[in-house]
């Protein structure tokens, strides 16, 4: 059947129907079926690193234009303050802690690429289900979420197992222990304890030995030949964080195979931009999801001569710097390719800045602005609000700033749900749709509580008043500063989650933020006429989402977090790891 318009207004029929097709896509992002992702995740940014956000000595012009051209988040926060916990949340959507990705000890993060460690195979990340609705999925950087589970190939934990087709970057994360020139940073404390277990047990095993030559000691051969295993590996365990660790941890990989091992520092950040480019090139005619997860601006701070001195805030303000040209270089290619309208981009940090990283009174960590405290620091907000910024042209209202509480684990179900995927419905999801709140569409942010964990001590907890904007925090946990009145843990690098290195609150200490965004001045009964109802109410939320924990296998625990040999990825013969595929490549002057 041939349908006819006889209305005396079908001449302006057509021109109204294109009119509204071009409208489309601003007023139905649905109709952009599966647009390209390409998430931008900085390692230990400070929020007050960032031009846009505050800072008028360092140059960000490209971040500050993807704020300009989109919208920026003010109270965009990390579900973690250190990076292995950040990034699990970031990749599933969950609470660290649910997946079991976060320490009851002092090992907060994976520490060896050798270690049993990391996101569980049966985590499913925002990647694996892109994958499966027909994307090209791609990570190019840092990892930090575990190699191998049994043995050196099994890979369990890599990339390509949790959704990634693609993979090109550092299995584990920088540590000045990558550069001949830094002094190696590996945890003191571990390197200690491990010291002290590795003369424990050779202790035991001579003992043993001696006892059972002397017949003083009744011991089989079997159980003195485990000790003697046991002794050797604590003794190579100690001696590698000396020897090794540039070998066994400083490494690059593409997919399953070692590229250099140890990585060559010098061209990192080339090669990493090169593969970022060279993804979106090869997938311009499908949807693709591009993962950059810079080394930017963690110690030892990698960085190229043409930007070395440019900043007037030395060696980290140079790096800075120089990661926003790399995302001005990603930006361009995109553009090129003709995929601007088409593509969300999204950037921001894994975590605040690391104020504690100094070295010959030289500054090596970032800054948080205005915010108390930093990288590890629990609930304090400098720790765990970053940056947070989207651009898709066309679709969500350029030159927008929104002051509502959001999480990093809110990519997970905007991604999926532009994506046509559905979020996983047999495990509880923390993470909340954004494009409702990104467009204008919804006032508030769906976070109405958001719980600050530090390993798996609920340190803090923010409570978003909706019917009256404010915003509560209150701490029932704090870091022990030292020295004093330092506002962070110099004298031991970093800060502790419990025991001796916090103290507890009770009543907690509360914060208004919406009117103490510094938290400088903590309420209490006498000053503010709802504090008792606001801990009452913070109370309860608490004991509703500590029902929704569920116990899991410890991914940080000492047995898994340990280096073990049989683990440790190696090009050549072990333990002679050794190789560098990259050197015959010539590098592009990108």
């Amino acid at each position: 059947m041939i349908w006819q318009v006889t209305s005396p207004w079908s001449p302006l029929v057509a021109p109204l129907i294109f009119a509204l097709l071009l409208q489309a896509p601003f007023s139905h992002p649905s109709t952009i079926t599966q647009p390209n992702f390409v998430l931008l995740l900085a390692d230990d940014l400070g929020i007050g690193d960032v031009g846009c956000y505050g800072n008028d000595t360092i140059r960000t012009p490209n971040i500050d234009g993807l704020a300009k051209e989109g919208v920026k988040l003010t109270q965009h926060i990390a579900a973690a303050p250190l990076c292995t916990p950040s990034r699990a949340a970031f990749l599933t959507g969950r609470y660290p802690l649910r997946s079991g990705m976060d320490a009851v000890n002092d090992y907060r993060v994976i520490f060896w690429n050798a270690g049993s460690g990391g996101l569980p195979p049966n985590e499913t990340t925002f990647a694996k289900i892109l994958q499966h609705q027909g994307y090209s999925t791609g990570l190019i950087g840092k990892w930090h979420q575990g190699v191998n589970c049994e043995s050196r190939n099994d890979h369990c934990h890599h990339p390509l197992k949790h959704g990634f087709d693609y993979f090109y970057g550092m299995p584990f994360t920088l540590i000045s222990d990558c550069q001949t020139t830094e002094t190696p940073e590996m945890d003191r404390a571990f390197r200690r304890k491990l010291w002290i277990s590795t003369q424990m047990i050779g202790l035991i095993t001579l003992t043993a030995v001696l006892g059972r030559l002397t017949g003083l000691i009744s011991v089989h051969w079997r159980t003195l030949t485990c000790l003697a295993v046991f002794s050797l590996l604590f003794f190579i365990s100690w001696f590698s964080s000396y020897g090794f660790v540039r070998y066994w941890n400083c490494i690059m990989m593409r997919n399953h195979g070692i590229t250099e091992q140890p990585m060559v520092t010098d061209r990192t950040t080339s090669l990493i931009l090169r593969e970022s480019i060279s993804f979106i090139e090869r997938n311009k005619h499908k949807p693709f999801l591009l993962f950059l997860s810079f080394l930017h601006s963690h110690t030892p701070l990698l960085t190229t001569e043409k930007f070395l001195g440019r900043s007037r805030h030395g060696l980290y303000g140079d790096n800075v710097e120089e990661m926003d040209w790399m995302v001005g270089q990603v930006l361009d290619a995109i553009d090129k390719e003709g995929l601007r309208e088409t593509t969300l981009v999204y950037f921001a940090s894994d975590h605040g800045g690391w104020l504690e990283r100094q070295e010959g009174g030289r500054q090596l960590g970032g800054w948080n602005g205005i915010y108390k405290g930093g990288k590890a620091m629990g609930g304090w907000e400098g720790g765990i609000r970053v940056p947070g910024i989207f651009r898709w042209p066309g679709v969500l209202p350029a030159g927008t700033v929104i002051d509502e509480p959001t999480s990093l684990m809110d990519i997970y179900p905007t991604v999926v749900h532009l994506a046509g995927g559905e979020v996983p419905q047999d495990r509880v999801m923390d993470g909340r749709d954004l494009l409702p709140l990104l467009r204008g569409a919804a006032a508030h942010s769906e976070h109405e509580f958001l719980f600050h964990y530090c390993g798996v001590h609920l340190h803090a907890v923010r409570w978003h008043q909706k019917d009256t904007g404010a915003v509560w925090k209150a701490h029932y946990m704090t870091p022990i500063f030292s020295p004093p009145g330092a506002g962070a843990c110099y004298d031991r690098g970093v800060c502790q989650c419990f025991g001796e290195g916090v103290a507890h609150h009770e009543p907690p200490l509360l914060f208004e933020l919406s009117q103490d965004p510094s938290e400088a001045k903590p309420l209490s009964a006498d000053t503010e006429p709802f504090f008792d109802t606001v801990i009452r109410k913070i109370g309860r939320a608490v004991e509703e989402h500590r029902r929704t924990l569920t116990p899991v296998p410890e991914q940080l625990s000492v047995s898994n977090v340990v280096w073990k040999p049989w683990l440790q990825p190696c090009c050549g013969t072990f333990p002679f790891c050794w190789c560098d595929k990259e050197g015959d490549n010539k590098l592009a002057d990108l």
